[in-house]
């Protein structure tokens, strides 16, 4: 579990080049992005696939709960929400 809470997402929509310097932590990666991996075409291979399966299945048991400590202690939920700039008036 600890390993779970150290990883961030390398690569694709969760990764550094939209959510810099790192990624997003993988236990706040949307179950749905999860799914989609799983329905098209499975998981990524190796060690961090390997976790991300393990993310997969906790959250697809309901039972997300058991990263509240890596949430409190990161300081909350990854916004994964961009903030819309509001057009000056």
């Amino acid at each position: 579990m600890a390993e779970i809470g150290r990883t961030r997402m390398p690569f694709g929509k969760y990764g550094p080049k939209d959510y810099p310097p790192s990624g997003v932590p993988i236990y706040d990666l949307p179950f749905e992005y999860l799914e989609w991996f799983q329905y098209n075409g499975g998981l990524p291979g190796g060690h961090l696939g390997e976790l991300l399966e393990i993310v997969y299945h906790i959250k697809r048991d309901g039972s997300d709960e058991v990263f509240a400590p890596f949430r409190s202690r990161s300081g909350g939920r990854t916004r994964l929400r961009k903030k819309i700039k509001k057009p000056e008036l």
